[in-house]
């Protein structure tokens, strides 16, 4: 069991031995982190193909699963993470609020010591519902145990290759889990589903785990980095796997119902377990050694994505961090734009920020202007003699 913890999500359901406060009135709510995270030492990572520990400032340095080998990056190297984070929900135009998340700073602390992992560890999640909020509400709901104790999660103080292939088999059967327990759980409706993406931080290794169109993004000095895939029906190879396994697409949905090609639950549009099925829940690993350059990660529904892009809503947040440093206010910021943009969703966001409150922007103290005028022949020759005295005296 986990120990106990509070943590302010979206409504006051218990998870495990985990307090969940919600505070807000109306169909807004504010959602308040775990404890704070102590500074803490570096931790080992793997690189993935043999390169450098200088990572470019581009999409390839994102790896999907598996993507990284036994040539360790020096852990001498003095950069690591100083996580804090904030989060906004909102009901949006939707008659119901369907989305769920849970945001824990210190996933040490929180799981306490039981649990043995890489510093600084952290662990997010957002689950967008359909179809009723049932499915969603009842992974937030179960989030520590299917994730963390049903799988056996590994432990280790450091990150290298054998605990990242463990990580990532534990992240896949814990999608798996998830959606066989939403079959098997009599008070979730058949039909009700989830998306689901996770971000986990262990030590400068950052690994998302995605199934549907939620999105993670990551702010490399500016730029946005997707670190996830929307999972649609209509891209390419989701759509070429959903037909090679007898579903279709029409006007943009699987089988005619569903906008997305992985999801949690419905079990209504899913072939008996153990068969092969158009809609799957099998999520896509990314992962990204963090550098100094990595300023932040925004994790959004949908309901973000439908009207922006990564590179609009990075450069929001980033915005915003440089005028107040506070994440809450921009994940705020970030839903306020997105229902200024007419999306049709519920709205969700959380601002994980990869550095300490007091390291901002040190920019040189601006140097008093000296405004230079010219004087006619004239009036220099007055201002000599105003200078040199009258001849006379």
């Amino acid at each position: 069991m986990v120990a106990d913890a509070e943590l302010v999500c979206q409504q006051s359901i218990p998870v495990l031995d985990v307090q969940y406060l919600a505070k807000g009135s109306g169909n807004i709510h504010e959602i308040e982190d775990a404890s704070p995270v102590m500074p803490p030492s570096f931790e080992r990572v793997r690189d993935s193909e043999l390169v450098s520990a200088e990572l470019l400032s581009s999409q390839e340095d994102v790896r999907p699963a598996y993507g990284f080998s036994d040539a360790a990056l020096d852990a001498t190297l003095q950069y690591v993470p100083s996580i804090r984070s904030g989060s906004f929900a909102a009901i949006g135009p939707r008659r119901y609020m369907e989305d769920e998340h849970i945001r824990i700073d210190d996933l040490s602390s929180h799981l306490g010591s039981l649990y043995k992992f890489p510093k600084p560890s952290a662990f997010y999640g957002v689950f967008d519902g359909h179809g009723g909020p049932e499915a969603a509400a009842y992974i937030r709901k179960n989030v520590m145990r299917l994730f963390f104790e049903d799988v056996s999660f590994p432990q280790t103080s450091e990150v290298d290759i054998i605990f990242l292939q463990e990580v990532e088999s534990s992240l896949r059967k814990a999608f798996l889990l998830a959606d066989s327990a939403l079959a098997d759980d009599c008070s979730v409706s058949s039909s009700s589903g989830t998306t689901a993406l996770t971000a986990l931080i262990f030590g400068r290794l950052l690994m998302v785990a995605n199934a549907g169109d939620c999105r993670a993004v990551l702010c490399r000095k500016g730029e946005a980095i997707d670190m996830s895939e929307d999972h649609r029906p209509i891209y390419p190879s989701e759509r070429k796997r959903v037909e090679e396994l007898g579903g279709y697409v029409d006007d943009g949905y699987l089988n005619g119902v569903l906008s997305v090609s992985r999801a949690l639950g419905d079990w209504d549009m899913k072939f008996p377990r153990g068969s092969p099925s158009p809609l799957i829940a099998e999520p896509e690993l990314r992962q990204v050694i963090l550098t100094e350059d990595d300023e932040f990660l925004i994790i959004g529904c949908d309901g973000i994505w439908d009207v922006m892009s990564s590179q609009h809503a990075v450069s929001l947040v980033r915005r915003g961090l440089r005028r107040h440093d506070d994440p809450e206010q921009c994940a705020r910021d970030l839903v306020m734009e997105a229902l200024r943009l007419k999306t049709f969703d519920n709205l969700t966001v959380i601002i994980v920020c990869f550095s300490s409150l007091d390291h901002r922007d040190s920019s040189p103290p601006r140097q008093r202007r000296l405004k230079c005028c010219s004087l006619s022949a004239e009036a220099l020759c007055s201002l000599r003699t105003l200078l040199e005295g009258s001849p006379n005296n």
